[in-house]
């Protein structure tokens, strides 16, 4: 995940990320935009007391997309896994086994978006970085300023975070920061609108009790 100037948040949210009780091992990267405020100090804390978090970070701080490609890219190097989660401080788990459920049910697939819901988390799995290109093109397309999308906008393809196996992780972020045409664009979203409301692709739904 990449963060800037989010110390409070950090220090609220990221520990749900840090105790995640996943039988194999794993670690948690946080890419840090040169912050102002007292992240870095919060970040030093937290790698004190759980050893699996690593943290970077860029410097001359810059917030546009292209710059979240750069920090995205710079953790995606950092990653000793071969399954990585792409995703944002705020889209944290509400429970420890989380992160257990989604590996027995994603490991067949090369890449599968994640959508939180009230209640769980749907989980969409695509077999190849071409299938997913749309709904990653009109998500991540170039912006004047990061938007942040509803949880569990799963109609319209506006996931919360994304599985991908590292090998596959580069390409998909070629589809980052791209300039699309509004007449694309609409294109785009009515594709998987379609896609997603009237074709009903199968999708694996994980409920919290």
């Amino acid at each position: 995940m990449t963060v800037y100037d989010q110390a409070r948040e950090l220090e609220e949210q990221l520990p749900a990320f840090l105790k995640q009780t996943y039988k194999t091992g794993y670690e948690v990267i946080v890419v840090d935009e040169s912050s102002t405020d007292e992240t870095p100090d919060i970040l030093k804390l937290l790698k004190n007391e759980y050893p699996h978090l690593y943290s970077t970070f860029l410097p001359k701080p810059n917030r546009s997309i292209v710059r979240r490609k750069q920090a995205f890219n710079v953790g995606i190097k950092a990653a000793k896994s071969e399954w990585l989660i792409i995703t944002k401080l705020s889209g944290y788990p509400l429970a420890e086994d989380v992160l257990q459920a989604i590996s027995e049910v994603t490991a067949d697939n090369q890449l599968t978006l994640g959508y939180h819901l009230r209640k769980g988390i749907r989980l969409q799995p695509f077999y190849s970085v071409d299938d997913v290109r749309k709904h990653i093109i009109r998500a991540e397309r170039r912006l004047n300023k990061i938007r942040e999308y509803k949880r569990g906008n799963y109609i319209w393809g506006q996931y919360d975070f994304i599985i991908v196996r590292k090998e596959h992780a580069y390409e998909l972020l070629n589809l980052f920061e791209q300039s699309i045409p509004s007449s694309s664009l609409f294109g785009i979203r009515l594709s998987i609108l379609w896609k997603n409301l009237i074709r009903r692709p199968s999708t694996t739904l994980l409920v919290s009790e």
